[in-house]
């Protein structure tokens, strides 16, 4: 086919260019939003008609358009953000590009009625499908009020696309809770009709958004942010890993107040996460990350959710630093503990002391499965100078699996060994950071039986095993034999030598090994630990309790599931009906 080049019309061109912009009517809610924060908008209101596709109408309280640039507006490539290429490098608004207006005027019905402070009246502009109709005077408070009609009227194809009316509710519910928490200053408030109720935002605290746009739950779970770095800073918060979620639905990262999504900041904070969330689950987090605009460069896309940093490691490095060492420093005394499932809500305040003790002097007994505690607890605050541990005293063991323990608050329940496995896992990072892991030799060496292909990587992953503090050495075509362990680990090397070869066969390489130190080290740590079923004495499990106390992560286990559970002494109250 011999067809000559040919300029496309600007119908045609802003169509296609829409297509980058205006994906769903929930694209449309968040630029219009955008342009409202742009303009200095303390109160904005979004309102729509089946799920968007029928109408989006969003109004604020800004500084308004002037009269005479309203028709600049609808134009590709025209904005107040920016002046020159050079202005590229440092861009400090939410829009910049000048094409979403356009956009949306070329694939749908649009007017634009705005009116400046002191201004004697607003001016009103109307324009479908790319083709102005309409410039008049009318009636509008000071601010700018958008209404787009009848999306994709004129791109039948495109409108094919769109989702059910629900499906298109939820992407602008979503959107309206996301741009709602990068400004907590200003109102907004979202109708979509059918009979829902209004979503209302006003201003005020972070803790009361957080709470109405995630959960009042992540507000108790979640630790505060606020870490400083060369021309870095992050804020914002993140959630326990206790407080997880099957799904990423609720992971908001902002960058200099513009909602991203990037792999790289993705994997920054999933490998802080690495060793503390159970298989399967997401951590949830709003982060904020302030850096000079000339560090970022946001015209990476249309969308504007994507950018690129200058120095993408040292962002990395940055967030994965702060943010692993701030779950590390969490201890069961920092933050409000793991509570049951089916509470009536987060644990309550500590009761004093003086009610925290209505379970002393519990006399020595022996029920199935349960061993009670001998001292009182009375003696034991006594002796620690009256202070109660966050953990609180042990008061009797259940079925050889949990230690009870009774604290200001109510009742702690311990899974001994999920504890103790998180015990020793980092008594065995720290010693393998510090190159001094305590090893056993084997009084007689014992030779394994193992499969050819486990005998071939011994010899291969020998040099990284002996830094784990593991001496193995191949003996036979299917024969290894073990000669030391870490002392901190069980006298079963042969269960564990298994099990850590299995893991070595999943990972590879010698290199790869050794880049996978913590998996190792969680399975070293899991042969380590204390098993179910095993009695402890009073004083076993204390010393367990305030071992917890000082160790980083002690409230999971280091593959994700909780160490212990507080329940409260008020909702004990209220499943036995006290005081009603």
């Amino acid at each position: 086919m011999d067809r000559r080049i040919e300029q496309l019309s600007d119908v045609v061109s802003n169509q296609i260019a829409a297509g980058e912009v205006v994906e769903r009517p929930a694209s449309l809610v968040k630029e219009l939003i955008e342009n409202s924060l742009d303009a200095g908008a303390l109160s904005v209101s979004v309102k729509t008609e089946l799920g968007g596709m029928k109408r989006v109408q969003v109004r604020d309280d800004g500084t308004g358009i002037h009269p005479d640039d309203l028709r600049l507006a609808v134009c590709r490539h025209a904005t107040s953000k920016i002046r020159s290429a050079d202005d590229l490098d440092g861009v400090a608004s939410l829009g910049f590009r000048g094409e979403a207006l356009a956009s949306m005027a070329s694939v749908a019905r649009l007017a634009i009625t705005s009116r400046q402070e002191g201004a004697d009246q607003a001016t009103r502009i109307e324009v479908e499908g790319g083709r102005e109709v309409a410039l008049m005077p009318a009636a509008h408070p000071p601010g700018t009020t958008v209404e787009v009609r009848d999306l994709f009227f004129n791109t039948p194809a495109r409108r094919k696309f769109l989702k059910a009316e629900r499906t298109e509710q939820s992407h602008i519910d979503r959107v309206v809770r996301s741009v709602s928490l990068a400004r907590f200053d200003v109102s907004l408030s979202l109708d979509q009709g059918m009979g829902r109720g209004a979503l209302t935002l006003p201003a005020g605290p972070a803790d009361r958004r957080l709470a109405r746009v995630l959960s009042e739950e992540f507000v108790a779970r979640s630790i505060a942010i606020d870490e400083q770095g060369p021309q870095l800073h992050l804020t914002g918060w993140v959630g326990l890993p206790t407080h997880s979620r099957s799904q990423a639905d609720q992971q908001y990262f902002f960058v200099n107040g513009r909602i991203v999504r990037d792999k790289l900041v993705a994997h920054a904070i999933r490998q802080a996460y690495r060793d503390v969330l159970f298989g399967g689950r997401h951590p949830v987090f709003v982060l904020y990350l302030d850096l000079p605009p000339t560090a970022v460069d946001v015209n990476v896309h249309p969308t504007k959710h994507e950018v690129r940093f200058r120095d993408g490691r040292n962002v990395h490095d940055f967030l994965f630093g702060k943010l692993n060492r701030a779950l590390r420093d969490v201890r069961p005394d920092s933050v409000a503990p793991p509570v049951f499932m089916g509470t009536r809500g987060p644990a309550a305040a500590p009761v004093s002391s003086q009610s925290a003790l209505r379970l002393q002097d519990v006399p020595t007994h022996r029920l199935e499965g349960v061993v009670a505690a001998e001292p009182s607890i009375a003696e034991q605050i006594r002796e620690d100078g009256g202070d109660i541990p966050p953990l609180g005293y042990a008061i009797a063991q259940l079925h050889g699996i949990y230690v009870l323990a009774q604290n200001a608050e109510g009742l702690v329940v311990v899974d001994m060994h999920a504890a103790h496995e998180r015990i020793t896992y980092e008594k065995l990072k720290a010693a393998v950071i510090t190159g001094r892991v305590a090893t056993q030799q084997l009084l007689v060496p014992t030779v394994l039986s193992v499969s050819e292909a486990d005998a071939d990587r011994v010899e291969e992953v020998s040099e990284a095993l002996r830094s784990l503090g593991i001496g193995l050495e191949r003996s036979g075509q299917q024969a290894v034999t073990i000669r030391e362990v870490p002392a901190l680990l069980s006298s079963d090397a042969p269960a564990l030598v298994r099990d850590v070869l299995a893991d070595v066969g999943e990972l590879g390489t010698s290199a790869r090994v050794e880049a996978a130190t913590e998996t190792l080290l969680a399975t070293m740590a899991c042969h380590g630990s204390i098993r179910a079923h095993r009695q402890l004495s009073i004083p076993e499990m204390n010393a367990l309790l305030r071992e917890m106390e000082r160790t980083p992560n002690a409230g999971q286990c280091n593959h994700g599931r909780p160490t212990y559970m507080v329940q409260s002494l008020e909702d004990l109250d209220g499943m036995f009906l006290r005081g009603q």
